[in-house]
């Protein structure tokens, strides 16, 4: 009977039903197992690559993986550019020595963006430019799936194996998951460099700023700051033992009253101060209000900016401006009083004559001085007027020996008064030079002022200024030296390549303004020129006004 039921399942093919359903079965089995084999390997792909990996990296780090899934000899990544379909990218790296794809290629079909495709390279061999002859291996099965960013194709997918029909529909499939995926990684990689891009750009620049820059949040924390800080604020930048924006600038221990922070928290404006530090350094700050998404305020930022050497310019160019008055008073003074002493001295010549004829020749001598004097401030007068018209005298061939004279006409009894004995050593034969003879003593009433000032603060048992003039032959050419000598204290070498700055001065700010050698550098220069310096601190300087002479000017 037994046999007979077994002979009637043949014949009517209930077992063979049953073999055919357990070999489907476990066909299905082993499709699923490879398909969670495969799903692992691409989640734990998505899991090894980093934002801040290079494509080439990517691609390495895929193909070391991709063969636990399915074949593949090779991998790359191919993009266009420039109307040119080349890989970019490829693991082996040196599996096609022309990453350059032929313009006759099939490989660009694929563009068209209808998802991953199988193709045999022996039955297209214009897929690439050119295969490197030191790999023995050839592709026999190339799988190509198209990239998308944001429903566009931006480039293609090459997976390739040496073993024929490698990739049916479900390896296809899984090549098509493979290039979505990657193409989500190329995108945030792409996206992560340019976020770190403009990260980088805003720091540099932040950091390229020379004032102080502060980011504050609401707390008063110190978010952020470009290390500007000014010498005379370091102390209490160091010694802070928070990073409250109190503490850490002012050396407080609580905020500061009336905080600019707490102004802009109300009214949401920007809030500017002005600051006097221990060291008498002047400091401006400016807090700008730094809102969120939802324009609430998040942090402050706070410009700082030692202005106390504008301030000291300011102040200088105010004492400059009184001494441009005080000059225009005195030329003014000077025409008032010119016709004065001309009275004086024609009414005191007249009277000596008297008393000469009358034979009082004693009382008539001491009129000779009243009129010897007033000669002398005659000429003090006539001079001040001539320096006082300085730009209005044109250029002319001048006795710059004579002007000289005339300066200290003007300006040796001030130097006399200091104790500081005035030498001169004047060429007899000095050519005359072409130049613009109040302008020349300007340059040399400014070398004398600067001389007595250096005298002032030493202590010498002989204090003197030699003033001489000579001439010098240099390049073929002759050019007059116009020397101012002191035995001062000297110019310090860091700061002889100051000393022609404008409103740069080491003296105190009621002794100078510092424009006095930068002008005088300029008058120079005018004058075809230049200034000489040289100076030993403690030892003196020497001062040299240098011009061409007449005749080579002229030429």
């Amino acid at each position: 009977m037994t046999d007979r039921g077994k002979l009637l399942e043949q014949l009517t093919g209930v077992d063979s039903s049953k073999l055919n359903y357990y070999v489907e079965l476990k066909k299905r089995n082993q499709d699923v197992l490879t398909q969670n084999s495969r799903l692992e390997i691409l989640q734990q792909l998505t899991r090894d690559i980093n934002i801040d990996m290079s494509i080439g990296d990517i691609i390495e780090r895929a193909f070391k993986q991709l063969p636990k899934a399915l074949p593949c000899d090779f991998l790359g990544l191919a993009k266009m550019q420039k109307g040119e379909l080349r890989i970019f990218a490829m693991a082996p790296r040196d599996f096609f020595s022309n990453p350059l794809v032929a313009e006759d290629s099939r490989l660009r079909d694929a563009l068209n963006g209808v998802g991953a495709t199988c193709y045999r390279p022996e039955d297209a061999p214009v897929f690439f430019g050119q295969a490197n002859p030191e790999n023995p291996d050839q592709l026999r099965s190339l799988a190509v799936a198209p990239l998308f960013e944001r429903a566009e194709v931006t480039g293609l997918l090459l997976l390739g194996s040496t073993r024929e029909s490698a990739y049916a529909a479900a390896e296809l499939n899984f090549v098509q998951h493979l290039a979505d995926q990657l193409a989500i990684s190329l995108q945030n990689a792409r996206l992560y460099k340019q976020v770190s891009r403009a990260k980088k750009e805003w720091e540099e620049t932040f950091q390229a700023v020379t004032d102080p820059i502060f980011l504050i949040d609401t707390d008063y924390n110190v978010l952020l700051h470009n290390d500007r800080l000014p010498p005379q604020m370091t102390e209490a930048w160091n010694r802070a033992i928070s990073d409250k924006c109190f503490a850490r600038l002012r050396g407080g221990e609580r905020p500061c009253e009336n905080c600019p922070i707490e102004e802009i928290k109300k009214n949401g404006k920007p809030v500017f101060q002005r600051w006097q530090t221990e060291g008498d350094t002047f400091v401006d700050l400016s807090y700008y209000p730094v809102l969120n998404d939802e324009k609430q305020l998040s942090a402050v930022t706070i410009i700082l900016k030692d202005v106390t050497k504008k301030l000291k310019m300011e102040a200088q160019l105010v004492q400059s401006a009184k001494m441009v008055a005080l000059g225009v008073m005195a030329a003014g003074v000077a025409h008032e009083l010119n016709s004065p002493m001309t009275v004086i001295i024609g009414t005191a010549q007249m009277l000596a004559r008297e008393l000469q004829d009358e034979g009082q020749r004693e009382r008539g001598e001491a009129l000779e001085d009243i009129i010897n004097c007033g000669l002398r401030c005659k000429r003090i007068i006539q001079n001040l007027l001539t320096f006082s018209r300085q730009d209005q005298a044109p250029q002319a061939a001048i006795d710059l020996n004579a002007e000289i004279d005339r300066v200290l006409g003007m300006i040796q009894y001030q130097i006399n008064r200091s104790q500081i004995l005035i030498i001169e050593h004047l060429d007899p034969e000095l050519p005359r030079v072409f130049a613009n003879g109040p302008q020349i003593q300007q340059v040399l009433t400014n070398f004398l002022i600067n001389g007595r000032d250096a005298l002032s603060d030493v202590e010498r048992a002989e204090k003197v200024i030699e003033v001489s003039t000579s001439v010098r032959i240099e390049g073929g050419k002759s050019w007059v030296v116009l020397s101012v000598l002191d035995n001062g204290t000297g110019i310090a070498p860091e700061n002889l390549s100051k000393i022609f700055t404008p409103f740069y001065t080491s003296k105190e700010s009621s002794k100078g303004t510092g424009l006095g050698l930068s002008v005088s550098l300029g008058i120079a220069e005018s004058h075809g020129g230049r200034i000489e310096v040289d100076s030993k601190l403690g030892v003196g300087s020497r001062f040299c006004l240098v011009l061409p002479v007449e005749n080579d000017n002229a030429a």
